[in-house]
């Protein structure tokens, strides 16, 4: 099976249902598989032939629509490119998947000007300002009808490149229908007519529901950024059943006296991922939203892992702390626990999350020294610290990198935010190592509070000393109004609060 067949066999299905929403536009199964089609004819008369490579830079629209189907109408690899990036990051991931052409949303233009002057096998650079429509009615609007094989490459999504240069992740169309087949596999069955809200770009982790939406028959909602007030209009005016929202977007929801007044009924799956979420938060948005919370655990490398709904999240359960938990072991993925030496580890045992899935790359763009790191007899490398329980629930500890090793103790970040998070008066908080004289490393915490607040640094330090023993007490805390630094897709930027405290130091690890 492959992507295009299938979304051209939706839309002859539900050729009259609404497909796609973005603000005051809305287009049927019929329009949106016709614009597909033409651009998708726009894009070889460019001279573009299945296999070569489009970037994309743009936020979620109806013209991103265009492009997820007409990608797949033309067989040619889509590679978005990360609007909060800066020009080198567009540079590289343009560069090293030698993409022929590029998309661009006018608003973003400014962003690549002058990049084709830079990379030779960039030809085209369409941007989508006033002449877009017109350009894209003069295309055939006849299916092109191109050859499709499931082993073909549909998309090249990139990592976060926090260990330097991004890495070129390639998907399949089989790998991504996968992914999304088992992503969906816990959620309510999607039924036509049913909406899902993407608040996140269609590029990152919301992407992942856009096709099994499409292929059920349902309408994918755009929404170009998120706030507050329009999510919630949102969720109540277009009767979102599906949505998806990393968990700074949840915590923003919940401090918000405006959500406890809306509607809700609609909601029957929220996805809360792509980054840790504390136990205050995920309790209090049960409370807001009802028991329609599912979590869940992957990597662009490989995905999904794990996947749980709020029955198995907030379970009460004997040898499981599900609320610590980021889902269940998915029945078609596999996960273990690896030590240093690649070897199995017995249940409740921390060590490397290793994981395969139908949804997992083969590996790195152009890049074996870095696959050959990652890959380890078909396994994916994950680099990310936890354990498995009896049960089958998995856990997060934390990044390897972000560990921090005090007097010899490990300490991770997310036990010491669990527990200042819990404090009514917190909004959200991270928590890092810095250097220490005495221990090599101490936790250092920086907390969002609210103005006005009552807390203080000598409060919250006891909670930790009371939940978590003295030998994880911060060594310094602070608080502010400020909001923390996060990235495009809303997750917590550590390293740049952790930054300042080992300026001059040549080694982020500090030994006693």
């Amino acid at each position: 099976m492959d992507v295009r067949t299938l979304m051209r066999r939706a839309a002859r299905h539900y050729g009259g249902r609404e497909a796609v929403v973005h603000g005051d536009r809305r287009l049927t199964f019929g329009e949106a598989w016709e614009r597909g089609v033409r651009l998708a004819n726009g894009l070889r008369a460019l001279g573009l032939e299945p296999g070569d490579r489009v970037g994309v830079l743009e936020d979620n629209s109806i013209e991103a629509a265009d492009l997820f189907a007409g990608a797949a109408i033309a067989n040619v690899v889509r590679v978005p490119l990360y609007p909060r990036n800066g020009r080198a990051a567009h540079l590289h991931m343009l560069g090293h998947t030698n993409c022929k052409a590029l998309l661009v949303s006018e608003q973003h233009a400014h962003e690549v000007d002058g990049l084709a002057t830079e990379l030779p096998d960039l030809h085209h650079v369409l941007i989508r300002d006033d002449s877009y429509e017109g350009w894209l009615a003069a295309q055939a609007d006849s299916d092109p009808d191109v050859v499709v094989q499931a082993d073909d490459n549909f998309i090249i999504r990139h990592t976060g490149g926090t260990t330097g240069l991004s890495k070129g992740v390639a998907y399949t169309h089989r790998a991504w229908l996968a992914a999304g087949r088992d992503w969906f596999y816990t959620f309510p069955p999607v039924e036509p007519g049913d909406a899902c809200l993407h608040l996140g770009p269609i590029s990152h982790g919301s992407g992942y529901q856009f096709l099994p939406m499409w292929l059920g028959g349902g309408s994918n909602v755009m929404a170009d950024h998120f706030d507050i007030e329009g999510t919630l209009d949102l969720i109540e005016n277009e009767k979102i059943k599906y949505a998806f929202m990393v968990p700074t977007m949840v915590n923003a929801l919940l401090q918000d006296g405006r959500a406890a007044d809306r509607d809700f009924s609609s909601l029957e799956c929220l996805l809360i991922a792509a980054a840790p979420i504390q136990d205050a938060t995920a309790l209090a948005a049960r409370d807001l939203f009802g028991d329609v919370l599912f979590q869940g655990y992957g990597q662009t490398e490989v995905l999904p892992v794990s996947m749980m709904n709020s029955a198995q999240w907030f379970a009460e359960l004997e040898g499981s702390n599900p609320l610590r938990a980021c889902g269940l072991a998915l029945p078609f993925s596999e996960v273990e626990i690896w030590d240093e030496d690649n070897q199995p580890v017995a249940a409740d045992q921390v060590g490397e999350i290793v994981a395969k899935s139908d949804g997992m790359m083969s590996g790195f763009w152009n890049n074996p020294s870095a696959t050959a790191e990652r890959i380890h007899d078909g396994w994916v490398k994950t680099g990310d610290l936890g354990k498995l329980d009896r049960n089958g629930y998995l856990y997060i500890v934390d990044r390897a990198d972000d560990m921090i090793i005090s007097g010899g103790y490990n300490i991770w970040p997310a036990e010491l935010e669990n527990v200042i998070a819990n404090h009514p008066d917190i909004i959200e908080v991270a928590v890092f190592g810095i250097p220490s004289e005495q221990w090599g490393e101490a936790p250092y915490a920086v907390c969002v509070i609210a103005e006005g607040a009552a807390v203080t640094e000598a409060e919250l330090t006891a909670r930790v000393v009371d939940e978590l023993g003295s030998y994880k007490k911060p060594a310094g805390l602070k608080l502010t109004t400020e909001p923390l630094p996060k990235s495009p897709v809303g997750k917590i930027k550590r390293k740049d609060l952790r930054e300042p405290f080992w300026e001059g130091i040549d080694r982020r690890v500090s030994g006693a």
